[in-house]
Formats: structure tokens, C-alpha cells, sequence
């Protein structure tokens, strides 16, 4: 037997401390995408952190004095009620459609979304418009009683009401593609241990679905802390509204900076409590067969009749009422309605361009840092910091990012050629980004811990490289769930 020379070992060696070089770089080449965007992130929040430099004492404990216990009461009343509401409705939903067979389903399924597509301010208005003292519902009161006087429709519960009729589609959605993995065989146990069906959904397919609902959830918590339009309308006062106040009726922009950073704590409050509750369990394969209940008599009405209660609620009476506003204002005004006049036409084309643009480039993002969060456990860290920017209030964001902007604009561009960024989409598309990553990730990283990580790892040993199962694998798998 020859031994190996020197200079074999040596290159034997060599080429092992490379390979192990490489092995290691790569994992960590994942992680860029999800470095970058918690710095995208991070700009206008360390902004905010910043404002502390500068306090305003006399008009913190003004603050103190008579306003900042109620700020905090009215926000975590307001966020809780509105989490409770959400979860029983959208769960509720998500279980009928999911694995219940009753007549309208088919069309109930997709329809139950389109509540998302209507802003929390402009239901506000309707609301008010229906219900408030001059509303059409108190005005029909006073016909059928003329002694009645009326009230102010502007309560928490009316607040809460209208909050959860826009925002319950994300606990819908995330928890019907749960219900729809795991199938009934799991149901069909617990009732063939004696358990009722609402037995069986409270302890067998609520804890299945937790993943999905927590993560609804918090979506619904963070839109509620960022939420200014709809809470301003009803006159309730929440930590948004009182840095709007502060910034525009106290002309004090630091101190909206520094109440926007105290609301961020409650932003990861929620992300924490999140990751908590969410626990490890995970559904990671699809149900050989759907097999859903088959609801008759009473118990399909029921069904049927919550199904289009919500509906009508959360979405034709906003819609139809806007209508009538707009076929009301036409008429006296005997002119053809505002949204069909030319310069209106361009705001909506150039609205559904850029929002199609930021959506592509959102998902792919987040589909990205994901797939980096599965190859080193490190991006996940990157994507709970990117997640932080969902919650900041659309008025203090602006003021980050164009501070950023204007300041990179600065080092970066030429005192011949304008800003890049202020005024211009990309500040636009770095504010969307900042703002919508979490809605994105949400869905995308519900899906992705479903997915068995032996699939990756099969692919790999058979030499595949992780950009081709990234593009072979964990997407075509994303786009069926």
C-alpha cells in the first residue's frame, strides 16, 4: 500500500475546508434579502427611537395629566374587543365553508373576502350615514315614533362593530387553509368518542387551527393599533389619534415620534404573544380527501343565514349605500359622477399599476426571506423585525421614510440630477413595502411550516442546489396552498 503524499493531503485538505467554506457561505447568502429589509424597516423606527434626543417635558405631562391613561385604556379596549370579534367570526366561517357542505357554499367561500377590499374609515362613514342622528335609521325611528329623539351612534361597540366587519377576512382566510389541510378524520374521532360537533371543533379543530388564527389575529391587532380613519371618525382617542393631534394641532413632531415609538411596544407585545400561542404545532401535508360535513334542515339554514348575515353586513351595505350617495349626488347635481371624469380615471390607473407593481415585488420579497428563514434559523429574527413596520400609523411612516429618503437623496444623488427617492416611487414602493410585509408574510409563513422539511433535504441529497428547490419545490407547493 503507497501512502498519500504531503502534497495529497494537503489538497485533499484543501479542497475540504472550501467545500465546508462553501457549504457555510451559501446558508448565509439567504439571509441577505431578510438583512435588507429589516434595515428598510428599521430607518424610519430608529427615526423615531431618535425623537427621544429632544423631549418637550411641559407638554409630556400635559399628556400625563389628561390624556395618556385614557390613550391607553381606549387602545387596549378597542384591540382586544376587536381581536375577540374577529376570531369568533372568522373561525366560525372558516369552519363552515371549510368542512361543511350546506347550498351557497361554493360562492360564500370566496365571497366572505371581499370585505377586505373595504377600508375601516370609509365603512365608518357609512355606518354613521345609516345609524346617526340625521341617518336614515333614526329618521325611519321618528317616522314610526314621533316622540323619539335620537343619539349619537358614535359608541365603542358601534367602533368595534365596524373594525371587525373590515378586518375579520384575515382570520378567515389563514384559518379555512388550515381547516382545509387537516380534512375531518381527526372530527370523525373525537365523534366517535362521544363528542358533539361543537365539542369536536372547540377541542379537536380550534387547537389544529391555532397556527392560523393567531396569526389572523395579529394582523387584525396590529390594523387596529395603526388604524386612524376609522377611530378619528367615531371621535375615540387611541394612541394614533393623539400623535396625529400632536403633530398637526401641537405642532410638536417629536413628541408624535416618540408616542408612535410607545406604540411600538405594544406592536411587539403582540408579535411576542404571537410566537407564544402559535406553539410548534404544525399541519404538514394536505388531507388525502375532503370530505366535508353534510349539513340539512336547520342546521343548513343556520348556516346559510350566518354566511349571508355577515356578508351583508360587512360588505353589500357599505356598497349599496355608497351607491346611493353617489346616484344622489349625481342627480342634484345633474352631472356626471366624479369618478368618470378623465383626471380620476388616470388617479385610479395609476393606482392599480402601482399596487399590482408593489404586490409582485412584495410577495417575492417575502417569499425570499422565507425561504432564507427555512435555510438558516437566523432569518427569522430579520423577518419579526420587518414585521414591526405593519403597525406604524401611515402618517408618522411617511415622515420616516421621506426623512430617510431625503437624507440618502443627499449622499446619493447628484446636485445636478433630483432626489431619487423623495417624490418620487421608490420612496412610494419603500413606504408600501414597510407597511404591507406583514399581510404578505403571514400567509406565506403559515404555509411554509406545513411544508415537511424532508422534502428539501431529499432534493438536496440527490444533488439538487437550494435555489432549484426553492423554485421547484417550495413554490409550486406555496401556490396549491
Amino acid at each position: 500500500m503507497i501512502p498519500a503524499s504531503p502534497d495529497t493531503l494537503s489538497g485533499s485538505g484543501l479542497s475540504r475546508s472550501r467545500s465546508q467554506q462553501s457549504s457555510t457561505l451559501i446558508p448565509l447568502c439567504w439571509l441577505i434579502p431578510g438583512v435588507l429589509m429589516a434595515l428598510i424597516v428599521f430607518a424610519p423606527i430608529f427615526y423615531l427611537f431618535l425623537s427621544w434626543t429632544q423631549v418637550d417635558q411641559a407638554l409630556w405631562l400635559h399628556l400625563a395629566d389628561t390624556q395618556l391613561l385614557r390613550l391607553v385604556v381606549n387602545t387596549l379596549v378597542l384591540v382586544v374587543a376587536v381581536a375577540l370579534g374577529t376570531t369568533v367570526v372568522g373561525a366560525s366561517l372558516a369552519w363552515l365553508t371549510a368542512l361543511c357542505e350546506f347550498p351557497g357554499r361554493g360562492w360564500l367561500d370566496w365571497a366572505l373576502m371581499l370585505p377586505l377590499a373595504i377600508p375601516p374609515y370609509v365603512f365608518a362613514f357609512v355606518v354613521l350615514g345609516i345609524f346617526d342622528f340625521g341617518g336614515a335609521f333614526q329618521n325611519g325611528l321618528r317616522l314610526i315614533m314621533p316622540g323619539y329623539i335620537g343619539g349619537d351612534a358614535r359608541s365603542t361597540g358601534m367602533l368595534v362593530l365596524v373594525m371587525t366587519s373590515v378586518l375579520y377576512p384575515y382570520v378567515y382566510l389563514l384559518t379555512r387553509n388550515i381547516f382545509l389541510m387537516q380534512g375531518r378524520a381527526a372530527f370523525d374521532v373525537a365523534r366517535s368518542l362521544g363528542a358533539t360537533p361543537v365539542e369536536a371543533m372547540l377541542r379537536v379543530g380550534l387547537p389544529m387551527a391555532r397556527p392560523g388564527i393567531v396569526a389572523g389575529v395579529s394582523l387584525v391587532m396590529m390594523e387596529t393599533l395603526a388604524d386612524f380613519g376609522a377611530v378619528s371618525v367615531f371621535n375615540y382617542d387611541t394612541f394614533t389619534t393623539a400623535i396625529y393631534k400632536s403633530w398637526i394641532s401641537l405642532f410638536s413632531l417629536a413628541t408624535a415620534s416618540q408616542l408612535a415609538s410607545l406604540l411600538l411596544l405594544f406592536v411587539v407585545s403582540v408579535v411576542l404573544i404571537e410566537r407564544t400561542t402559535r406553539g410548534r404545532g404544525r399541519i404538514e401535508q394536505k388531507a388525502a380527501k375532503l370530505d366535508r360535513f353534510q349539513l340539512k334542515g336547520g342546521a343548513a339554514l343556520a348556516a346559510l343565514l350566518w354566511c349571508l348575515a355577515v356578508l351583508f353586513i360587512a360588505f353589500v351595505t357599505p356598497v349599496v349605500q355608497l351607491l346611493f350617495w353617489v346616484n344622489e349626488t349625481a342627480v342634484s347635481g345633474n352631472s356626471v359622477p366624479a369618478f368618470f371624469t378623465q383626471s380620476t380615471l388616470n388617479l385610479i390607473q395609476n393606482t392599480f399599476v402601482l399596487a399590482l407593481a408593489s404586490s409582485v415585488a412584495i410577495v417575492a420579497i417575502v417569499f425570499l426571506i422565507n425561504i432564507g428563514a427555512r435555510q438558516n434559523r437566523s432569518g427569522q429574527i430579520f423577518s419579526e423585525v420587518a414585521g414591526l413596520g405593519y403597525a406604524l400609523p401611515g402618517s408618522v411612516l411617511a415622515v420616516g421614510v421621506v426623512a430617510v429618503s431625503v437624507h440618502l437623496d443627499s449622499l446619493f444623488a447628484s446636485s445636478n440630477s433630483g432626489g431619487l427617492l423623495v417624490g418620487g416611487l421608490w420612496g412610494l414602493f419603500f413606504a408600501y413595502l414597510i407597511r404591507f410585509f406583514r399581510p404578505a408574510n403571514s400567509p406565506i409563513e403559515s404555509a411554509m411550516s406545513r411544508l415537511r422539511p424532508e422534502l428539501g433535504e431529499s432534493a438536496q441529497s440527490l444533488g439538487a442546489s437550494k435555489l432549484r428547490i426553492a423554485g421547484k419545490i417550495y413554490l409550486p407547493m406555496l401556490q396549491k396552498n
